[in-house]
């Protein structure tokens, strides 16, 4: 439920405030109406007892302005602890919030919007009094939607690249855990993926936001442009087949119960009317297409739950269910889950990838035409752009493809991959207008020890090893690696045929526990996830790289995190 602070301002109570048939706004109700210097609409979006999420609207009736500054003092002990579209601090009661340096403009008649987490106990009322630079504000009717119940501004009207031009929406709740940590004040501005990873995250919890309240929160932040959404769609019956730590609550049979309970009342909320015009991007179902590629029949790596779900057909059949029935929401944009360069490169997975992934668009009434693009590296570590070495380049002889790193693969980075994947995918009958997404979350590898220029030419080996940025034991090391950094910040555009950089993965939440942890969340322990593990046939039988003393898949790991921070590339200031 929202509160809004509302107030009849007298000079609307002509037009609003009568029954009967509607009145027109005589010439004194105009001018009582831009004496208002300007008015504030603070919205309560999400309360759960001990925090809450608001929303702030400024419309200014006054001179335009170039910066402006908004003040409000609270009755209660309320303490602000993240924000987005200002910069907000907290003097005792009193609060000041100051424009972005994007959003200082402000016409005459113009609005802006932004919004915060915060804390309190005992009551949460909303402030009776606000100024804008000074000057003191009437508070808004709330007949205006501010207080969260319209649709926002935005055109609703689908694009090709649904990131060009548009805000990301912040993700509260993984906002205020970012800017609890040391430091997280740098980056929980940052816009991350909201993962829908089990039937009860639609709805929520007591203490977790539900769809809706997610929703409701990015309308919020969007103001009157445009605001991409994104989310992770992501339990497919016998999930991770190849994995333990991320396992699912459906067994290898329950399509039906992934279809009707947990993708059909995705779309519905989708398809609220409300949210249309929101973009919302969703990444459809991580790890499950490319684990029919490698790790079924009579290959080493190979797993029996694999063949399972290669037998049964339910990953083809699920991911094509969740693209038709969410393709068809004029506003959403799904993006396939297309592994990483360190798993599809290589000539006998890369081509069969592109043929299973267009099985899976083409099955359960899906065409091509629900898919907008591909995702790659999401939640993983592999590096962007390696610098100080190509697939070509030779040693005294010998091709780079024949080190122990790169070990044949056709790529040694995601953005080669991605882009040259683009461009198979599209050969199988995908559209050529197809996009891809890049996840910099956590491929930085920055810190003391990012090469500077390639390594010593004495073997193939030393040569890769001492220039590659990707400092990962084993290409196949997936869990919680020692040594990673936040990559490139979400941004639109990058680079040819990639819609976006994005962080899909939030930093800071873990892939998986160090060891065996009793769970109702239907999570596995994985030894890849153990530090003292040796290995196995998908990472080469090396070590695991793992960090220590992690907690389950997806809860808050602070070591993690303070090592993502700390290695960033390109730094943090």
């Amino acid at each position: 439920m929202s509160r809004t602070r509302t107030a009849v301002l007298a000079a609307l109570a002509l037009v609003a405030g009568v029954s009967g048939p509607a009145v027109a706004v005589t010439p004194a109700a105009e001018a009582a109406i831009s004496a208002i210097p300007c008015t504030v609409d603070y919205t309560i979006q999400n309360d759960w007892g001990s925090g809450f999420t608001a929303a702030v609207t400024v419309t200014n009736n006054s001179a335009a302005k170039s910066s402006w500054s908004v003040k409000w003092s609270y009755a209660g002990n309320q303490q602000v602890s993240s924000y987005w579209n200002t910069r907000l601090t907290q003097s005792g009661t009193a609060v000041t919030a100051n424009n972005e340096t994007y959003n200082g403009t402000l016409a005459t008649g113009g609005s802006v919007s932004f919004g915060f987490n915060g804390s309190y106990s005992g009551t949460n009322a909303v402030p009776t009094a606000f100024t804008l630079d000074g000057v003191t504000c009437n508070v808004d009717d709330g007949s205006g939607g501010g207080g969260g119940g319209d649709n926002g501004g935005g055109s609703g009207t689908r694009v090709d690249n649904p990131y060009s031009g548009a805000k990301v929406y912040v993700n509260p709740e993984w906002s205020a855990k970012a800017a609890a940590e040391t430091g997280g004040s740098r980056i929980s501005n940052q816009p991350t993926g909201v993962w829908l990873d089990r039937i009860a995250a639609i709805n929520g919890t007591s203490t977790s936001m539900g769809l809706r309240a997610h929703l409701d929160a990015a309308l919020a932040q969007k103001g009157s442009g445009e605001e991409v959404v994104q989310l992770v769609v992501y339990d497919l019956p016998g999930r991770d087949c190849a994995a333990l730590a991320s396992n699912g609550e459906l067994g290898p049979t329950e399509i039906d119960k992934y279809k009707t309970q947990f993708i059909d009342p995705i779309a519905a909320i989708l398809s609220d009317s409300k949210y249309a015009s929101l973009r919302i991007v969703t990444t459809i179902e991580i790890d499950s297409l490319p684990n029919l590629v490698t790790n079924t029949g009579s290959r080493a790596t190979a797993t029996a739950n694999c063949n399972t779900m290669l037998a049964n057909g339910n990953y083809v059949k699920g991911v094509g269910y969740a693209v038709a029935k969410l393709g068809a929401i004029p506003n959403v944009y799904n993006y396939l889950d297309a592994g990483h360069h360190g798993w599809l490169g290589w000539d006998d997975n890369f081509a069969p990838a592109a043929n299973v992934f267009k099985q899976a668009a083409t099955s359960e009434g899906a065409t091509v035409d629900d898919v907008q693009g591909f995702i790659t590296n999401t939640a993983n570590y592999s590096a962007l752009k390696e610098n100080n070495f190509t697939v070509n380049d030779t040693v005294n002889g010998t091709s780079v493809r024949q080190s122990k790193w790169v070990d044949w693969n056709r790529y040694v980075d995601e953005l080669s991959f991605a882009q040259a994947f683009r461009t198979e995918l599209v050969s199988v009958g995908f559209n050529s207008g197809i996009g891809m997404l890049i996840d910099t979350s956590r491929n930085g590898w920055g810190g003391s020890a990012r090469p500077t220029g390639p390594g010593a030419t004495t073997s193939v080996d030393t040569y890769v090893d001492g220039g590659r940025y990707d400092r990962r034991i084993h290409v196949g090391n997936w869990c919680n690696q020692s040594g990673a950094g936040l990559g490139e910040r979400p941004q639109a555009g990058p680079a040819a045929g990639i819609d976006a950089y994005v962080w899909m993965k939030p930093p800071g939440e873990s892939d998986g526990s160090s060891t065996a942890i009793p769970n109702d969340e239907g999570k596995g322990f994985d030894q890849m996830c153990d530090p003292t593990y040796t290995g196995n046939a998908r990472n080469g039988n090396n070590m695991s790289g793992a960090l220590p003393n992690a907690p389950l898949s997806g809860h808050w790991f602070s070591a993690q995190f303070q090592q993502l921070m700390a290695n960033a590339y390109p730094p943090l200031s």
